[in-house]
């Protein structure tokens, strides 16, 4: 896919040197899913936020459900892969941090807390 198709695929990036925002970055993220959990990782509570400066360096910090999580890198792969396709987006760090530590009771969506069963 070229760099402007994965920007027109997420609209994003509409114009020549646009930088998404972060909102626009967060819905490309939204895409990943936690392969054991098959749920997006954005709705699970595990993106802590999503940055972007004004050279396109975008930053993404995360956790993961638990630190023995073997999946990490994957993930760490596939957010690195959409996000810098996007036009504007120069650059991604993927930090993954341990602090604070998920806890789906209060990081999860309504909605996977429902289909986790965890209240």
């Amino acid at each position: 896919m070229t760099e402007q198709g994965a920007g027109s695929a997420y609209g994003v990036g509409e114009g020549l040197g646009a930088r998404p925002t972060a909102e626009d970055l967060m819905e490309v993220v939204r895409t990943v899913e936690d392969p054991e959990l098959r749920m997006s990782i954005v709705e699970l509570g595990l993106v802590y936020g999503i940055e972007i400066d004004d050279d396109g360096i975008t930053t993404v910090t995360m956790t993961l459900t638990s630190p023995g999580c073997p999946v990490g890198p994957m993930l760490q792969g596939q957010i690195y892969h959409l996000v810098s396709q996007l036009p504007g987006v120069e650059d991604v760090e993927v930090n993954i941090v341990w602090d604070p530590p998920w806890d789906p009771r209060t990081m999860a969506s309504e909605e996977v807390r429902m289909m986790l069963g965890v209240w």
